[in-house]
This record gives structure tokens, sequence and C-alpha cells, in this order.
């Protein structure tokens, strides 16, 4: 069997790289056992691995096989090595890192010697003109700044609103799921899927949502396949299932340029009539490949990762009930003061004055660590860490293990919103949403879905935790609770029957 999954590795390495990638020959697979140390003191200690594949096989093992997912694959080693270590996935050279002070330096990239790069087969599936995988620095400023417009204070204010309705329409009907018991993250997937469609496209129900929602679960799936394109794989039932979005997309765009699709004010619009109405530099454009990229790249950062820790946070505050009961307070408080008002639904104003609620997305978000860890390319060769880092090597900063660092953060296996009291807390220590320049467009939309979410469910339901199994969903891109974690619901009066009871 070994032979025949080296053999797969070694074709899939010719299909995808076309530099020859640095190897020496050292024998042996075993992930609890040092081969062929390096000892040259001026390169991260590492093991190699074999020819060509690396350590290509562990790292594929622990995503579909370790309930810690690609975590395993990263602490196993930084047990072994420290906070650095070099490896060979996928026929090239990887460089882990764990420290802050390696964070700053890659991250805000203030010598420009760094630039965004994902594995080959994520950037296949969310395609090579997305924000994600835009390496040029004018290019990404294109994107970055035609995208900003999603996230000003307007456009957040009125998505904070479709989304309260959206959520309050979902959460009704739960009480009658199964005799009150709901999977949270299938129907945050559900509510988060629809609501970036609705704010992207003006896309609520039908035969073509359906199918979107199901293609995109499928690119999901391939993002950390092996890239072989071979009809059974994961890998190519993604592609298939991308080629069927940017089809549906392609459709869309063309009657929005046409103008045959009615009057809609979504983001999609926005971008069509900004290049409709021209632009002095053709330069300035986003083609429709760029576009079609973008909004998938956006549905799946939205959908997946938002409800990926939504779910975190429900199972965190389950297992927390006086975390629970401090945070049920302040949102009852606050759903006495909404339920005086002419317009029920929650606002921007009303997420701001939700403090501890707040703490509580972000203590999510940090043991979460949805987003495991941040690649880039190195564009010239430099120095970390006392370390030679070569120019075409990837470095990776694993910002998981930054949010579990003992140095870092005291107890951090210990769930505690209130560590967040403090306004000193160490530069680069939080990296949910990355830093630098390239932090992440989305930021206070997912905090926005997070706290919504977590209001509503908490001013209208008690829950209790059903299984509390922490294992990670295996080869999933973003770091998923594989239960889904189911609860139990029981409806709370409203705050106006218990006025009038």
């Amino acid at each position: 069997m070994l032979v025949v999954s080296t053999l797969i590795i070694f074709s899939c390495q010719i299909l995808i790289f076309k530099t020859q990638p640095e190897w020496v020959s050292i024998p042996g697979l075993g992930p609890g056992r040092i081969h062929n140390q390096e000892s040259t003191t001026d390169v991260p200690p590492s093991s190699r691995g074999i020819p060509l594949i690396g350590e290509t096989i562990q790292f594929m093992a622990a995503i579909n096989y370790s309930s810690k997912g690609f975590y395993d694959f990263v602490q196993t080693r930084r047990l072994r090595y420290g906070n650095c270590f070099k490896t060979n996935i996928f026929g090239e050279t990887h460089v882990f890192f764990s420290s802050i002070e390696t964070a700053k330096v890659i991250l805000r990239n203030d010598a420009g010697k760094f630039t965004k790069r994902y594995l080959s087969s994520i950037a296949q599936l969310v395609g090579d003109q997305s924000l994600l995988c835009a390496s040029s620095p004018d290019h990404h400023k294109l994107i970055r700044g035609r995208l900003n417009n999603l996230f000003t204070t307007k456009s957040l204010s009125l998505f904070i609103k479709q989304f309260d309705e959206l959520i309050i329409s979902t959460l009704g009907g739960w009480e009658h799921h199964r005799g009150g018991t709901v999977v949270v993250l299938k129907e945050a997937l559900k509510i988060t899927f629809k609501a970036m469609c609705k704010m992207l496209m003006s896309l609520e129900s039908g035969e073509e949502v359906e199918m979107m929602e199901k293609d995109v679960a499928e690119v999901c799936k391939a993002m950390l396949a092996f890239p072989l394109k071979l009809p059974w794989t994961r890998f190519y039932k993604g592609l298939q299932a991308r080629k069927r979005i940017m089809e549906t997309l392609e459709k869309i765009i063309t009657l929005r340029r046409r103008g045959l699709e009615g009057c809609n004010e979504d983001f999609l619009q926005y971008l069509v009539q900004e290049d409709n109405r021209g632009f002095g530099d053709e330069t300035l454009k986003l083609t429709d490949t760029e576009i079609k990229d973008n909004i998938l790249t956006m549905i799946i950062a939205g959908q997946d990762t938002t409800a990926s820790a939504i779910t975190w946070m429900v199972k965190y505050l389950g297992e927390n009930p006086e975390i629970l009961d401090a945070v049920e307070r302040e949102q009852q408080k606050l759903a006495e003061k909404t339920s005086t008002r002419t317009s029920f639904n929650l606002t921007l104003q009303d997420l701001n004055d939700m403090p501890y609620a707040s703490k509580v997305v972000k203590e999510s978000l940090r043991m979460a660590s949805v987003v495991a860890w941040f690649p880039r390319l190195v564009l010239q060769d430099c120095e970390i860490e006392g370390y030679k880092i070569k120019k075409g090597w990837n470095v990776n900063i694993v910002a998981k293990s930054i949010h579990f660092d003992p140095m870092v953060y005291n107890d951090p296996n210990k769930f505690n919103p209130s560590r967040f009291d403090e306004h000193d807390s160490k530069p680069y220590s939080f990296l949910a949403f990355g830093m630098g320049e390239r932090t992440c467009l989305g930021l206070n939309m997912a905090k926005a879905m997070m706290l919504v979410f977590l209001h509503r469910l908490i001013t209208t339901y008690k829950w209790k935790v059903v299984d509390s199994d922490s294992s990670i969903e295996k080869r999933a891109m973003f770091s998923r609770l594989k239960s889904g974690c189911p609860i139990h619901v029981t409806r709370l009066p409203s705050p106006k029957d218990v006025k009038s009871a």
C-alpha cells in the first residue's frame, strides 16, 4: 500500500511542480523518529523525509486521520525541534514558525521579502485571481481596494440588519427539530451561506442557490485533498464544482452588464456598475474572472470560517456555565432595551454595547484557531531567528501554536474571555484574522455575525451541548468540529411576555 501511495505522490509532483525541488536521500517515514536531522547551524532543524515526497505522507495522514487535523503534524515536530522547523511537503520546502516575534516580521513584511501563497490545490480551487492568491503587490492592492466597499460602516450596518432578520427566522423553528436537538455547524453553514449570497448577489432561494451551496461545500472539501485530477478523487470533484459555480456567476454577471436583472443593491452590482462607468485607466477595472474568483472567495470565507467559529463558541459557552451566565445577563439587558424600540432589529451600535460578548467572541476565535496557519512565499534570501531562509521557500506562521503558547497566554487551554480585559496584550499574539498588510478584510463582519447569532440564541433559548467531543473534522481546510456540536434547546419567554406575566 505504501508503494502505491508513493508512486501516486511521485506522479503528482511531476504534474504540479515545474521546478525540481531540493531533496536529500533520507530513509524512513516514522513521525516519531529523527532521520538524518540536518546539523548545519544556520538552517532550521528538519527531517526531510524521503526523496521528492519529503513528509507529504505524514502531512496528509494528519489531515485525513488525526482528530487534531493539520495541527497534529505541526505540534509533533514543534515538540521535537522547537518554535522553528523545516520540512518538505508536496515537493517544496516549508518552514514553520510559532513565535510572535517572527509573526511580526513575516506578516508586517516591511522589507517586502514575502508574499502570500497557498498550496497548489487551494489556488486552483478558489482561482488564481482571488485576493487569497494575488502574489503581486499591485494586483493585491487593486483587488483589495475594490473589495473594501463591502466592509464600510454603511455596508456593515445594512448587513447586520439583514443577518439579524435571517437569524430570527431560522432560530424560530429550532425547537421543532428532532425534539429540540439541532446540530449547530449544520445550521450555521446554511445561515451564513444564505447571508453571503444575499449580500453579494441578492440570491435568496431557488434551485440555483441550492446547487451553488452544494458546490461550495465540494470546493471546501477538496482544498486539502491530494491534487490528483482523476474522476473519483475529492480534488477532481472540487474542480468540477468550481466550474459549475463559475458558469453560474458568469450568467449572472452577463445579465447585470446588460441591465437585464432588475435593480439590485448588492456587492456584485457595485462591482459591475463601477466597471461600466469606466475608469480612465483600464488597469483599474476588474475582469469578469477576477470578479468571479473573489465572489467565490468571499462566499467561502464568509460561510465556512464564520460557521465554524460560531460552532466552537456555542460549544465553549455550553461547557462553561459561569461564563454563559455572565453573557446571558448582558444580552438579556440589551434585549429589554431593544424590545421598547420601534425597530426590533439589532444595530451596529447594539453590537458595540456588548463588551463581554465581544470578549467571548475573541476568546472563542483564539481557542478555535479556525485558520490554523498563514503561509507566505519567500521572495529573497533572508535570516529569521538566526536561520538562513532561502528565496523560493515557503514560510508559515502557525497561529494556533501562538494562541496556545503559555508564554503568551496564561493557562491557554482554559476558556477565559476576561483575559482580554487587559489592553496591553502582546502585539501579534492574536492572529484569528491574520495581521499586517493582508489582515482579513472581513474581520468586523465575522465578529458581527458571531455577536448577532450569540444574542439571538441566548435570548431565544436555553441550550445544552449534547456531544462534547472536541475532535476536528477530517480533511477540512478550516478547524471544524467533527460532531458539529449538537445541542438541545428549550425556548425562553420573550421580554414582552415576562413583563405582561
